[in-house]
């Protein structure tokens, strides 16, 4: 089976497609902003991943999701909630983690199908 990189750069791939399941890099938002408006950018950024990969948020598999004090958990979730597509949520796990540096609170990790 064929690999194919997307977005490749001298650490990683945005996205990385194997058989007809996509990988996606952890996606982080705007540091320094609120954990919504993290979550928005990510979601958002998400969506344009998928969309350039051929699928969707109606396909994910798997999302795991690190913030950076779990007392964020809940303002996370309300914008999750209203993103994801409620027929299809995938398996998902939330955890708590130092990120990349400490302006980035939440960041998100998915795997999806492909049509």
């Amino acid at each position: 089976m064929t690999i194919r990189r997307i977005e490749p750069g001298p650490r990683m791939s945005q996205a990385v497609i194997h058989g007809n399941t996509v990988y996606l890099a952890g996606q982080v938002g705007a540091p320094g902003e609120s954990v919504a408006a993290q979550t928005k950018a990510i979601l958002a950024s998400i969506d344009k991943l998928l969309q350039d990969v051929g699928s969707s948020k109606s396909k994910l598999l798997q999302a795991i999701i690190w913030l950076d004090d779990m007392a964020n958990f809940a303002e996370m979730n309300a914008v999750w909630d209203a993103w994801v597509d409620p027929a299809n949520t995938p398996a998902r796990a939330t955890g708590e983690a130092k990120l990349a540096t400490l302006a980035y609170k939440v960041e998100i990790i998915i795997t999806a199908a492909l049509d």
